[in-house]
C-alpha cells in the first residue's frame, strides 16, 4: 500500500510536469504559460527591469548634459563675438587721429606736442 500511495505521487508529480511542459494557445491566452514563467524566473525579470530603469535614466542624464553642452558653447560663441567687437572698438578708439578728435569734442585744452619723445639711455 505504501508502495501504490509513492506511484501515485510519482504519477502527479509527472503530470504536473507534463502540464507545465505543453506550450498551448489556451496556457498562453489564459496567461497561465507566462505567470508559470514569470514564477520561475523572478530575480532575472527584477535584475532587467532594474537595467531598464538605470537605462531610461541615462539616457535622461545624458540628454540633459548635451542640452546643457550645446547651450553652453552658444553662449560661448556669443561673448567670444563680443570680445572680438570690443577689442575692435577699443582699437579704433585708441588710434591718434580719434584721440584728437574726442579731446577736440570735449573741449579740453590740450594740445599734441611738437617735439618726438627722447629716448634715455642709462649707462
Amino acid at each position: 500500500m505504501a508502495m501504490d500511495t509513492e506511484d501515485l505521487n510519482v504519477e502527479a508529480t509527472e503530470e504536473k510536469q507534463e502540464k507545465s511542459k505543453v506550450f498551448s494557445v489556451k496556457s498562453v491566452l489564459d496567461g497561465s504559460w507566462l505567470a508559470e514563467k514569470l514564477h520561475r524566473h523572478v530575480g532575472y525579470f527584477v535584475f532587467l527591469m532594474i537595467l531598464v530603469i538605470f537605462y531610461i535614466a541615462n539616457s535622461y542624464s545624458i540628454e540633459k548634459l548635451h542640452r546643457e553642452k550645446n547651450a553652453l558653447q552658444t553662449e560661448l560663441q556669443e561673448l567670444r563675438f563680443e570680445s572680438i567687437t570690443k577689442s575692435a572698438d577699443l582699437m579704433f578708439i585708441r588710434k591718434q587721429s580719434e584721440v584728437i578728435k574726442r579731446v577736440q569734442e570735449e573741449g579740453l585744452k590740450l594740445e599734441e606736442s611738437k617735439e618726438p619723445p627722447v629716448k634715455l639711455y642709462r649707462k
